[in-house]
């Protein structure tokens, strides 16, 4: 999609989804409940797949509020154990028959932490736990015509450095900038060989990624709650001043997700400034997020760390 249109794509643009279901993760708040929205109200049935029961249900509620047609699934990306409940729950749910997977969830910069199966928290939350729910609900993907697998990264990808010998922060020294830029690093790179390899097996399943540009949504907070620092508070405040809005930032994965103008394995941002705020457009990746044999090696190390097995293999 040209960055020099001279009309601006937008929620108008994206086609009827009735008939269609579509999973969006991280949707109690943020972006992802603002994808699930407008997916809702352009007459998708949504699954919200949310952590937190509370958070979730609330959600539910507001979605269901505008009459879009939805449901609530218990999801933690953090343990493999929900991730694999939830992957049989929307299978069951839907008959083995989902249109659209929407990889939104995710923790930002948060201090070490360990996931339920000892993975380091933002890799194992970010990558790990969306790459095993894409591949468990590969099934249901393969069912539907012009099936759809957005995986949402960030800006910060550029900043990551992936350490297969050491993704899980057990020898090197942890940062959290770093560890959120690898997991970011990761979905890029998982996005791209999840393309080559449905291309390669001829599923009609297309595996998009999106980035937001600088939104103002609660993953700041949320970084600042977990660090217990009122100063990154201040100055998640001072970002916020900064940023778009969760209205323009949903729009890249929006976009991903409905637009017939995707390109498989392709990449999509916001069109202003450094691809910081704006409406949908190419986005730029580094040498890194494009690197083959990494996206090649990094699949077979997701298989091993999560016992799941790819699809397709």
């Amino acid at each position: 999609m040209p960055k020099w249109n001279a009309r601006k794509w937008d929620t108008a643009d994206i086609p009827d989804q009735s008939g269609r279901t579509a999973l969006v993760t991280g949707a109690n708040s943020g972006l992802g409940l603002r994808t699930a929205e407008v997916l809702a109200d352009k007459g998708a049935h949504v699954l919200l797949a949310c952590r937190s029961p509370e958070r979730g249900q609330r959600a539910l509620e507001r979605v269901l509020a505008t009459g879009g047609k939805a449901e609530l699934v218990p999801l933690d990306l953090a343990d493999l154990s929900s991730v694999r409940a939830a992957a049989a729950h929307v299978r069951e749910r839907t008959g083995d028959a989902l249109d659209v997977l929407v990889n939104n969830a995710g923790v930002m910069a948060v201090p070490l932490g360990r996931t339920a199966d000892g993975f380091e928290r933002q890799f194992g939350t970010n990558h790990l736990g969306h790459a095993a729910l894409t591949w468990l609900l590969m099934p249901a993907l393969r069912t539907r015509p012009g099936a759809r697998v957005v995986t949402v990264s960030s800006l910060a990808h550029a900043a990551g450095r992936l350490d297969l010998a050491d993704p899980n922060y057990e020898v090197r020294r942890y940062t959290s900038w770093g560890a959120y830029g690898q997991s970011k690093l990761a979905n890029l790179l998982f996005a791209k060989e999840l393309d080559r390899r449905t291309r390669a097996a001829g599923l009609d399943v297309t595996s998009v990624a999106a980035h937001p540009g600088i939104t103002a949504t609660e993953l700041s907070a949320n970084m600042a709650r977990a660090r217990r620092n009122p100063l990154l508070g201040f100055g998640t405040r001072i970002s916020d001043f900064f940023s778009q809005s969760v209205e323009v930032g949903a729009l890249p994965q929006l976009y991903a997700a409905t637009s017939p103008d995707v390109e498989p394995g392709g990449y999509y941002g916001p069109d202003g400034f450094r691809e910081t705020r704006g409406h949908p457009a190419r986005a730029g990746s580094t040498t890194a997020a494009r690197d083959e044999l990494a996206a090649s090696r990094l699949w077979d190390l997701t298989a091993k760390l999560t016992g799941v097995a790819p699809d397709p293999s």
